[in-house]
């Protein structure tokens, strides 16, 4: 089986979508949704988790709408709910478009909280689920997160690489890459129409926004899908209050957490990661 990622294109709800695809043809699938960092893309967050798990599952991470090389509105969604409708549509619509009715669900972040809001509109479409660091449960901005999604009132290299080190406990573990990541990262996302999505999409005030995001008590007790938490101890940007909530909700549910480990646990600790979902879905865990 070809671990390489394939990516290809194609028209999900109206909108172009760029797919990163390994593994394919193989039977069951896993669909790995990114968080919402600036110049963030599917790739940048699933580099090494796709061809990690190409050799038993066709793996998806698309990028979204506003997002990456997938198309950005022009004009852009100015509200968040507006988004969301999009992403929701996006998804379905791509796993309708490669013919697959149920796949594993694994979302990072702002993936996470997509994903929340897929399993309460389209629950039929989903099997196992994975949340990593997620957002979708009442929490409080955090000063990391507001400068995140804030990145564009005055965005430059420095800022770029500052806002890097955030995502890592042990800076050590990127400090070869850390240059390389940042430069990337600033010139994704310095293209127009990246940043007129980004902007549009995360206007203060930023608690608003995180509120918006948030699916009801009563939605995430009729989730009965195995569930996997997973959160870094020392996250600082999103907090692991969220994943505490979702485990005292979600009534199919456990919750690992990685010591000396901030926002990036799939790259800070990608071969536990990567073994700890594999016996998820092989019901080994």
């Amino acid at each position: 089986m070809n671990t390489d990622n394939q990516p290809t294109t194609l028209s999900t709800a109206g909108f172009k979508t760029y797919l990163n695809r390994t593994g394919a043809g193989n039977k069951e699938t896993v669909l790995f949704l990114h968080g919402s960092g600036p110049g963030a893309t599917a790739w940048s967050n699933w580099q090494y988790a796709l061809p990690y798990f190409a050799d038993r599952y066709d793996t998806l991470a698309p990028d979204f709408i506003g997002f990456g090389e997938s198309e950005h509105p022009n004009p852009a969604p100015t509200s968040m709910h507006q988004w969301m409708r999009i992403w929701k549509d996006q998804v379905t619509g791509l796993l309708d478009a490669l013919d697959k009715d149920k796949v594993h669900l694994v979302g990072n972040s702002m993936g996470g909280a997509v994903a929340l809001h897929l399993l309460m509109e389209a629950p039929e479409r989903f099997d196992k689920v994975v949340l990593m660091g997620p957002i979708g449960a009442p929490v409080k901005l955090t000063p990391e997160l507001d400068q995140l999604w804030g990145f564009y009132a005055d965005p430059s290299p420095a800022g770029m690489k500052q806002r890097i080190t955030w995502f890592a406990y042990d800076i050590n573990l990127i400090a070869d890459r850390l240059d390389a990541i940042a430069e990337m990262r600033f010139t994704a996302a310095m293209d127009e129409g990246v940043r007129r999505s980004f902007e549009a999409m995360f206007p203060a005030p930023r608690q608003t926004l995180l509120d918006q995001l948030v699916v009801p008590e009563l939605a995430l007790r009729h989730m009965n899908h195995p569930t996997l938490l997973v959160h870094g101890r020392d996250d600082n940007i999103v907090p692991m209050d969220t994943s505490l909530h979702l485990l005292q909700r979600l009534p199919n549910v456990q919750l690992h957490i990685f010591g000396k480990c901030s926002h990036w646990t799939q790259i800070e600790h990608k071969d536990s990661f990567n073994r700890l979902l594999r016996e998820f879905f092989e019901g080994e865990l």
